[in-house]
């Protein structure tokens, strides 16, 4: 700011007018004002204030930008609201049921949130809660607001996430049961949901237990049987079932 008074004071004190100068290349910029002549001066001033009008032209276009630009805003904000009215007058909903519809997708979208940051052995022994999860989305889906744009992709991006919740509960032992009471053999053992869900992979708990379990037909109520993660049988497993079958249909040949 001083150097500029001190430019215009050197124009006003020089002899020569300020437009006689136009012609005066203006000095280095690295030149101090201090050392300018007067004819530097006015050039230097000259500079400063094409500058100056530069920048103005530039704040009066981006002012009619913005007064634009808001007009426009304007503009698209009534249309938006028309359409968002439009379509709740053809689904039949009110403002307030498109707010409490937004506020009970939001927190269930919370739940769903802290749900995921759960391990998996918590997951798996908490299934009834992600079940209900599950239920509330439904209702959700089923109510005519959830076609909303707006809606529409946090929802199916919420059933994912649900469906990605489930965990089975990993049982390691199991205690058999009596027979009166829990009809509990290999076979029906590999049926139950929380160890294979399939009777078909009772060897696998067979060739796990051979250890206290010598025919698979037998085995006793308290007894603590081993149970393997569930998948295909092993080569080993199948080839012990094999030979039960056939010690089976020999006995009952004899």
């Amino acid at each position: 700011m001083k150097n500029l008074l001190y430019l215009a004071l050197i124009g006003i004190l020089c002899a020569t007018p300020l437009m006689a100068q136009k012609n005066t290349p203006p000095p280095p910029e690295s030149k101090p004002d201090l050392e300018l002549t007067c004819d530097e001066a006015n050039a230097r001033i000259e500079q400063y204030q094409n500058k100056i009008d530069a920048l103005n032209q530039r704040l009066s276009e981006a002012k009619n930008g913005v007064e634009l630009t808001e007009a426009e805003l304007e503009k698209v904000t009534k249309e938006l609201f028309d359409c968002e009215e439009e379509i709740l007058r053809l689904i039949g909903a009110t403002k307030e049921d498109l707010e409490a519809f937004r506020q009970r997708l939001g927190v269930l979208e919370g739940k769903v949130r802290q749900m995921k940051n759960l391990p998996n052995d918590v997951l798996a022994d908490r299934r009834a809660e992600v079940v209900e999860l599950e239920n509330e989305l439904n209702e959700l889906r089923n109510n005519r607001l959830s076609v909303i744009p707006e809606f529409y992709d946090r929802i199916i991006a919420l059933a994912k996430d649900i469906r990605g919740l489930y965990r089975e509960k990993k049982i390691d032992g199991y205690v058999v049961g009596t027979w009166a009471q829990d009809r509990d053999c290999l076979w029906n053992i590999a049926g139950k949901t929380e160890i294979y869900g399939d009777p078909m992979q009772w060897p696998k708990i067979w060739q796990a237990n051979t250890d206290i379990i010598r025919n698979p037909d037998i085995i006793h109520p308290g007894q603590v049987l081993k149970i393997l993660p569930a998948g295909p049988k092993t080569d080993e497993e199948t080839k012990a079932e094999r030979r039960y079958w056939r010690n089976k249909r020999a006995v009952e040949t004899e």
